[in-house]
C-alpha cells in the first residue's frame, strides 16, 4: 500500500519561504505546508485544499517540480511564487500553531537545531537544486 502525500514550497517576492510550525499533536516541529490528497482528489486538488485548510488561502499556479518516491508514499513536490500577507492567513488551529516567512539560512538553522521536519528539509534541499540554488 502505498500513501500520496503534497508539499508547497511557497516563495514571496522578497525570496523568503512560507513555514509553519505544525501542532503539538502534528509533533511540534517546522515544517512546509502539506498533507494527505481526500479520496478522489487527484495530486494537484490535494495540494489546493491543503493549503486552504491549513492557512485559509487560495494558492495559485503551483508547479510541480518532482515526483518523490519513499518506503511507502508518493510524495509530489509543488513550487509557488506568491506573495501571501502573513495577516491574510487563517491557520488551522488543529494542526499549525504558527506561521511565519523564513530565508534558507532560517530554515537551514532550524533544521541544524533538530527543531525542522527532516523530510521537509530534504525536500528544500531538492527545491532548492530545482531553482538552481
Amino acid at each position: 500500500y502505498f500513501i500520496l502525500m503534497v508539499v508547497a514550497f511557497i516563495e514571496n517576492n522578497d525570496g523568503l519561504f512560507l513555514i509553519q510550525k505544525r501542532s503539538a499533536i502534528k509533533g511540534g516541529e517546522w515544517a512546509f505546508t502539506g498533507g494527505h490528497p481526500k479520496s478522489g482528489e487527484n495530486s494537484k486538488e490535494g495540494l489546493y485544499t491543503e493549503i486552504k485548510e491549513e492557512l485559509g488561502i487560495d494558492a495559485i499556479n503551483p508547479i510541480l517540480f518532482k515526483e518523490a518516491k519513499g518506503k511507502n508514499t508518493f510524495c509530489d513536490l509543488y513550487y509557488l511564487k506568491q506573495d501571501i500577507k502573513l495577516e491574510d492567513i487563517i491557520k488551522q488551529d488543529e494542526e499549525v500553531e504558527e506561521v511565519v516567512y523564513a530565508s534558507k539560512e532560517e530554515i537551514e538553522d532550524l533544521y541544524n537545531k533538530g527543531l525542522f521536519k527532516k523530510g521537509h528539509y530534504m525536500m528544500f534541499m531538492d527545491l532548492l537544486k530545482y531553482k538552481g540554488e
